[in-house]
């Protein structure tokens, strides 16, 4: 990492905040572009500049890129990080804007950060991150528009990973289940919903994780430009099974009593899925 120049976006707090102040620790001068205001400890880190804009405006984007070209004249890593989530609900009763809104932040917003950087990273032959997440995989049933959103960033990086071998950059796709952060807090903690619902996975899958701990898997999978990162590492296993054990899976939870009773309490909630980040 030492001397590499790096972009994170959704970087003010949460995992992003994490990777950006991992990534300073290991030598890279780290640009972080967020809506938000940065977490103050980050403010004092001289590696860790700060950049408004959106990640759904392709302009903004291109904007950001230029700036750090022209400011450090290169960029070699680019994480592309920033997401939202919805509120528990089903899909029957969960507002057409709420799930537009989380299509163009978690899967626009990522297109529109790889289209804006490619140019530099072809030049550096750099490294890209995308955050996928365990729910690319696991029934997504109370927040299928995440699960969805989450999916096609794992094909994005999938196919990346065979378009851009040519021209020398790595591409890794991280797959993380629950860390402690706000966005965690504020859609599950805060909701006995959607934490009843969490507890019907077994419960060596619902351990949690935290922001210092995925983003040292972040960096440690840019070091070795490996194509996936799973934190659990339990969550590894269960993604090469997924062809196997998705059917039978499906099948129990539609079964499973309690499960139906807690999707009939989220299929209550129309107008109530507000987004969260």
């Amino acid at each position: 990492m030492a001397g590499k120049v790096a972009l994170v976006t959704g970087g003010a707090r949460g995992l992003g905040a994490a990777t950006a102040r991992s990534m300073s620790a290991a030598g890279a001068r780290v640009f972080v572009l967020d809506r938000h205001h940065p977490d103050p400890a980050a403010q004092l880190d001289e590696r860790i500049s700060f950049l408004v804009g959106d990640v759904t405006d392709l302009d903004s984007m291109t904007q950001a890129v230029e700036t750090i070209s022209r400011e450090a004249g290169r960029l070699d890593i680019v994480i592309a990080n920033a997401g939202v989530v919805a509120r528990g609900a089903t899909l029957r009763v969960s507002s057409p804007a709420t799930v537009d809104r989380l299509f163009d932040v978690n899967v626009a917003g990522a297109l529109n950060t790889v289209r804006a950087a490619l140019p530099a990273l072809v030049e550096s032959r750099g490294r890209l991150v995308l955050i996928s997440s365990v729910f690319a995989f696991v029934n997504g049933a109370g927040t299928i528009p995440y699960a969805m959103s989450k999916a096609a960033v794992e094909q994005l990086g999938r196919g990346l990973r065979v378009e851009l071998a040519r021209h020398g950059i790595s591409v890794t796709t991280a797959y993380f289940a629950m860390i402690n952060t706000d966005m965690i807090r504020q859609s599950v903690d805060e909701d006995p919903a959607a934490q009843a619902l969490l507890d019907t996975q077994p419960r060596f899958l619902r351990k949690r994780i935290s922001p210092e701990e995925a983003a040292g898997a972040i960096v440690g999978g840019l070091r070795r430009r490996r194509p996936r990162v799973f934190r659990p590492r339990r969550w590894a296993g269960v993604s090469g099974l997924r062809g196997l054990l998705a059917p039978s899976l499906d099948s129990q939870l539609a079964r499973d009593v309690n499960v139906q009773d807690i999707l009939g309490r989220l299929d209550a909630r129309e107008g109530e899925d507000l987004l969260t980040s």
